[in-house]
């Protein structure tokens, strides 16, 4: 986040799109005959029950026979195989619904260490695998190929084997977009990768339907490890001529259209698509140096407050208190680092914790980052406390879990503002930079705390948390009390 009129950076975020609009309004699955809201319930995930219990691979169910190519006979490649027969499995029944022809299996599955020696080393792509991390569909013969021993470990490390399985899903959509003809050589390549991570989204809901022979997630817990993996695997800099698959924000949108629409959503996603979805956001750093982060200190919380004030008015303003986020509210949880009070209409705030909460982790991170920190990982819960006080000028509830989703909601409609360049001088020189999104996204999917009531309670699903703070930021307020009346 910017202060001033110094050059913003962006997280290459999302504006208004037709296909995202419906999803945000009014998105309806059919049940028993009749067209129900997918919001009605806040304890439902795009229409399913929000579950606990097990992810990753479903007990007493026999290997995938097959092997790759240059298979060592390992626990992760015996991993994939299984993901890669339920992926073929998914395919063979939906490519007839949405594509013209026949699914075809992709031709060769290969397998390699990125820590062999050379003399180890074999081909992929018509390329060495030697010291290459990475994991891919290669187009010149319809192959997939991922490294066994240093990418997909990590993965599994970080956020479990179902992110792995995520990791498969995406690079076999690709090979669905080669065998359908949906995209060619000219197509921008993030407009490939978003509808990969859009494949993987619908396969990910196949596997919690309950569909998957090998796989079973819960929709709470296993699947916000999922989505977090996307966010960790996310390009962080939109300056980089290597960022073609998008920040987290996108990358996440884009695994959400295909979780809550299917393939048939996938399909829709192309660059004019991609581009009313960024809107007129900023998309680059400049010459900012600091990349958008900002020191989290009173200053700059009186700024964002006034920009608060301006761009979501109401008519009785909460009051702030920049000593302390223990307020002893009579009728609300203290919610450190930032807490609203209903009662004294306060807004209290424990400045050096939300510091602290603020600090960016980019440059503390060996290997994949469960959770992206910045100055924007505190503004957004210090955003959302004033949510819960324009629910409170409205007379709403305090508690509750469509409370805190609507104030993730509301979050992400002051947050869209703050990306505004028309807006006004008197709603503040608080400007959205790059990877702020990101950060937000990541705080959601972990702690919650930005989609919470005022009790600090939220749902147990990251996937619902951050489709309101989406919400909002592509939307408006009408969104939000739209779906969280």
């Amino acid at each position: 986040m910017r202060r001033g009129k110094g050059i913003r950076r962006s997280a290459v975020v999302l504006g208004i799109l037709a296909l995202v609009v419906m999803m945000l309004t009014g998105c309806t699955r059919t049940v028993h005959g009749r067209a129900v809201s997918i919001y009605d319930d806040p304890f439902k995930v795009a229409g399913l029950p929000t579950t606990s219990g097990p992810s990753g691979p479903r007990a007493g169910v026999a290997d995938n026979p097959v092997k790759p190519d240059n298979t060592d006979g390992g626990e992760v490649d015996h991993l994939v195989m299984n993901a890669i027969e339920d992926i073929e499995t998914y395919w063979q029944g939906e490519y007839p619904k949405e594509f013209s022809g026949d699914f075809t299996r992709v031709t060769r599955l290969v397998s390699w260490s990125a820590r062999a020696p050379r003399s180890q080393e074999v081909k992929f792509c018509e390329e060495t695998t030697y010291r290459l991390v990475n994991a891919a569909y290669c187009s010149l013969d319809r192959s997939v190929g991922w490294d066994r021993t240093v990418l997909l470990p990590a993965v599994q490390e970080s956020f479990g084997k179902m992110a792995v399985v995520s990791v498969l899903a995406h690079e076999y959509g690709h090979a669905i977009q080669d065998m359908a003809g949906i995209v060619t050589r000219k197509t921008p390549t993030i407009v490939k990768e978003q509808q990969a991570d859009c494949f993987s989204g619908a396969f990910i809901r196949h596997v919690a339907e309950g569909n998957s022979k090998h796989f079973t997630i819960n929709t709470s817990d296993g699947l916000n490890q999922v989505l977090a993996a996307t966010v960790a695997i996310r390009d962080d800099n939109p300056d980089d001529p290597d960022s073609v698959h998008g920040s987290a924000f996108e990358r996440v949108t884009a695994m959400q259209i295909g979780f809550t629409d299917g393939p048939k959503g996938c399909k829709a996603i192309d660059m004019n698509e991609i581009d009313r979805r960024r809107g007129k956001l900023p998309q680059t750093f400049g010459n900012d140096t600091t990349h958008g982060d900002s020191d989290v200190d009173q200053a700059n919380l009186e700024e964002l407050a006034k920009s608060m004030a301006a761009i979501m008015p109401i008519t009785d303003e909460p009051k702030y208190d920049y000593t302390t986020a223990k307020l002893k509210c009579r009728n609300g949880s203290d919610t450190v680092p930032v807490t609203y009070c209903p009662a004294t209409n306060t807004i209290g705030s424990d400045v050096p914790a939300l510091h602290e909460r603020g600090v960016s982790n980019s440059d503390e991170q060996d290997g994949l980052p469960v959770k992206v920190t910045g100055d924007f990982t505190s503004y957004i819960v210090f955003i959302s406390r004033y949510a819960l006080a324009v629910q409170h000028s409205a007379g709403q509830a305090m508690t509750g879990p469509k409370v805190g989703l609507r104030a993730a909601c509301l979050s992400g409609v002051i947050t869209g503002k703050l990306a505004d360049p028309n807006r006004s001088k008197s709603e503040g020189n608080i400007t959205l930079s790059a990877g702020d999104l990101d950060e937000a996204v990541s705080g959601l999917l972990t702690d919650g705390l930005a989609a919470s009531d005022t009790d600090g309670k939220t749902v147990p699903s990251g996937f619902s948390r951050v489709d309101a703070f989406r919400a909002g930021v592509l939307g408006d307020q009408n969104t939000c009390k739209a779906r969280y009346s």
